[in-house]
């Protein structure tokens, strides 16, 4: 029998748990998951709570349930989603390197838009956005005000695509940020890093918020591998 779930997370834990056993290949691409009764007894959980785990895994494209036929791992790999990326980056740390290269190639895009297109409440918002993290009390607190500021450049375009694609880049992450916090520890570093970001698209200078945006993302990116500390392979 697996281990128990905590109860107060049981759909979270649970969903978690599925996740990680179809992409590790307990449960095969093609493959039918055990009838429900069977697999919800197996995680000490009710199949109404199975049935919203199985809600969420049909979202993220893992799994399609048929009545009469059952639950059945899709080909992931052709039709899930970014929703999959915390799980993946949790189970493999080279995950990460291919979030920061899609990171550096959007993030120079989103800057240049920015610049172009910021208002001047968007220009008010990354100032004061820069000065929340240079406030903030401890690494986790100026990691996520460091993160907001990212969320506040991407609305600044105008284009709401760049913020869903901002939100999809943080969730693979910020998962796993305190093994990459380094670059956070220092509340004043962190904002000067991000200030001529947020001076260049006040500007309204694309070349420069574009450069600007591509030297933060390499140096905290070399930060974060740096200081990154060793995880605990998780466990099958």
């Amino acid at each position: 029998m697996e281990d128990p779930i905590i109860r107060d997370t049981t759909v979270d834990a649970l969903e978690r748990r599925l996740r990680d056993a179809i992409i590790g290949g307990r449960h095969p691409v093609g493959a039918l998951l055990p009838p429900e009764r069977e697999l919800a007894a197996s995680y000490g959980v009710n199949r109404t709570t199975l049935k919203h785990a199985f809600v969420r895994l049909m979202q993220a494209g893992l799994v399609e349930t048929r009545h009469g036929v059952g639950t059945r791992v899709r080909d992931f790999w052709r039709l899930g989603t970014a929703e999959l990326l915390p799980s993946l980056v949790l189970r493999d740390d080279a995950w990460l390197g291919e979030i920061f290269e899609v990171r550096r190639q959007v993030g120079t895009l989103i800057g240049a838009m920015a610049a172009r297109r910021a208002a001047a409440p968007d220009v008010l918002a990354l100032r004061e956005q820069v000065a929340a993290v240079s406030a903030g009390a401890d690494g986790d607190q100026v990691q996520l005000a460091d993160a907001e500021f990212h969320r506040l450049l991407a609305r600044a375009t105008g284009n709401r695509v760049y913020l869903l694609m901002t939100n999809t880049l943080l969730g693979g992450y910020l998962p796993v940020r305190q093994a990459l916090v380094a670059p956070f520890r220092d509340a004043g570093a962190a904002a000067d890093r991000l200030r001529p970001v947020a001076e260049a698209v006040a500007a309204g200078d694309e070349d420069a918020a574009r450069r600007a945006v591509e030297t933060y993302m390499t140096d905290t990116e070399a930060l974060m591998r740096a200081g990154a500390r060793p995880r605990a392979r998780r466990r099958r």
